[in-house]
């Protein structure tokens, strides 16, 4: 802990020099706890004094944690991260909760995104929020029984005993699954008219996964939207802490399942911050050329299947023609395509092999031609103006506040983009444009997608002529696998290299978060270390989990087929969002 001569004056004048606990953390961030009694006025007050962005919510459950005597007394612990667009910073506030179902002040009147992550913490952990206006299970079933997060609760099936699906366990189940409108406060009519209520999902095309979303509907009119999440959920979170650092790297794949090695960058990062490595100047460049390969392949994805929601069949085959090239090259690298694992812990699995720069050369000229015609196949196609410009509009203020980021963000004109404002990886050294529209509707949302297929084709070609010479990892005891070649010179040195690889790596005890601009907007991994082999809690901030939220308030007064345009022009993975 350091003293109150390190938090801001502007917080310590209207809060006095007592509300607050600053902690050190690898990060660097500004780390405060506060009491729950003033956390909400707190939270207001930075809301209003340049920090409108509530970028993540999230609990820990620290009764299993080692080396916590340095940190206020706590069972549990909440976590916010606010952003500050104009300073260009995070705060990280933390409240220290005693008991073993404790309760905190919901903020949701303070932030509207808060409402899912709120549900997310009740679900996960148990901790309820008091003044929440419909505080019930989000990711798991309404009928799951325990809270997966907490440290008591089992963390693979095979430690919870076979599964038993009985009659009356179904009937139970289905009961479930049944919704009602009163429960969340929908009414079944009007003055003038009844409604009606209407599954998509969970098995619909329109959805891109397995995804329900209850309309309430006035004739065609969406008068409410409810979306029911979760049906992807694997435990991802929960698998950090039972795998080791460098076993979990392929999980991360999962998660965004079409941004590929740039889920391992977003960890990756946060990991190394953690075990204080600096990676070469050659990792950098090789790390940013795959990201941007995966940024216009999750793009290309997009393309097609939205053109294919509204009604254009064949973009979709011309795009996935074009994907098949960048996987050519992804596994000419990699060895795999889609998920390659490649990225370690200091640096990648292996150097960069013989003949790449010719496949990544053929792919950089041929590109541009290609994606001008499917720009005026689809964007310049007047049907599909008709069913985009218009729709699903939203002001840079309701996008702030309900925590959107990457191109919806943009979309806005706001000029926005992690890897410009705040570099990591090496970005710092490349010149790209950061697309924006004006509007923020589906049509700019995808005008904006397919400029950045653009600005990623321009840093891969400066990473094809400018990689650098050097070591493919870090030169540091910590990497995965760790540094072999001291191993034959002494006894201890032999030993340390085998408990290395087969435990992995022991990282220091701290906390940190990266934050990356990954292909559907900002995505981060907060990691919490008590010095051990694996993570204690590993937190993954997704950005498709926010943009999901917002999609009733962007949908109503609009159609049942404006609903499918406005799915698609959010461009979200259900993994993504359900992790």
């Amino acid at each position: 802990m350091q003293t109150v001569d390190h938090i801001p004056s502007y917080l310590i004048q209207h809060f006095g020099p007592d509300a607050f606990q600053q902690q050190v953390t690898a990060d660097g961030i500004l780390t405060l706890w506060a009491s729950k009694d003033i956390i909400v006025s707190v939270i207001e007050y930075l809301k209003s004094n340049s920090f409108p962005f509530l970028y993540d919510l999230c609990g820990i459950d620290e009764r299993d944690r080692a080396g916590k005597e340095q940190l206020p007394v706590a069972d549990f612990t909440i976590v916010y991260h606010l952003f500050s667009f104009k300073q260009n910073n995070f705060i990280r506030l933390k409240v220290a909760l005693v008991g073993e179902y404790p309760t905190m002040p919901s903020i949701t009147a303070v932030f509207k995104n808060a409402n899912w992550y709120e549900r997310e913490v009740y679900d996960m952990f148990g901790i309820r929020f008091e003044g929440h206006p419909h505080l019930q299970r989000i990711l798991m079933p309404l009928t799951w029984e325990g809270h997966p997060l907490r440290k008591e609760h089992p963390a693979r099936a095979t430690e919870m005993g076979p599964f038993r699906l009985w009659n009356e366990k179904q009937d139970i189940e289905q009961e479930a699954l049944r919704f009602k409108p009163e429960e969340w406060g929908l009414q079944s009519y009007s003055e003038d008219s009844d409604f009606m209520f209407l599954n998509i999902g969970p098995q619909h095309p329109g959805t891109h996964g397995v995804l329900r979303i209850i309309l309430q509907l006035d004739g065609e009119e969406i008068v409410d939207a409810i979306p029911e999440i979760g049906f992807h959920h694997r435990g991802a979170e929960k698998m950090g802490e039972r795998q080791s650092w460098h076993t979990y790297i392929p999980y991360t794949d999962r998660v965004d399942y079409l941004g590929g090695v740039m889920n391992n960058l977003a960890y990756l990062l946060a990991v190394e911050e953690l075990a204080g490595i600096k990676v070469p100047e050659r990792v950098k460049v090789i790390r940013i050329m795959l990201c941007e390969l995966f940024r216009i392949n999750s793009h290309l994805v997009w393309f097609g299947t939205f053109a294919q929601d509204l009604g254009q069949l064949s973009p979709v085959f011309y795009m996935f023609t074009e994907r098949e090239k960048i996987f050519d090259i992804i596994e000419a690298i990699c060895g795999d395509r889609m998920h390659p694992n490649w990225f370690r812990i200091g640096g990648v699995v292996q150097d960069l092999p013989k003949g790449w720069d010719r496949l990544v050369r053929e792919f950089v000229d041929n590109f541009p031609k290609q994606l001008k015609q499917y720009n005026n196949m689809v964007l310049r196609n007047s049907l599909i103006k008709a069913r985009t410009k218009g729709i699903g509009i939203y002001t840079l203020e309701e996008a702030i506040e309900w925590g959107v980021t990457g191109p919806g963000l943009r979309a806005c004109g706001f000029e926005w983009d992690f890897r410009k404002k705040r570099p990591y990886s090496g970005y710092e050294m490349f010149d790209f444009d950061i697309p924006i529209a004006q509007h923020g509707d589906c049509y700019d949302r995808s005008v904006v997608r397919v400029e950045e297929m653009r600005q990623s084709l321009r840093i891969i070609e400066q990473c094809l002529h400018n990689m650098p010479e050097g070591s493919y990892k870090a030169d540091h005891p910590l990497t995965t696998p760790p540094v072999k070649k001291h191993t034959m010179q002494d006894i201890e040195t032999l030993i340390t290299h085998f408990l290395s690889v087969s435990w992995g790596p022991v990282i220091p005890p701290g906390e940190a978060m990266s934050c990356i601009e990954a292909t559907k907007g900002a995505n981060s991994y907060y990691l919490v270390s008590d010095g051990n082999t694996s993570s204690y809690r590993t937190r993954i901030r997704t950005p498709s989990f926010a943009h999901m939220q917002m999609v009733p308030y962007i949908s109503k007064g609009y159609t049942v087929a404006d609903l499918l345009s406005i799915l698609g022009s959010v461009d979200y993975v259900l993994a993504d969002i359900d992790r």
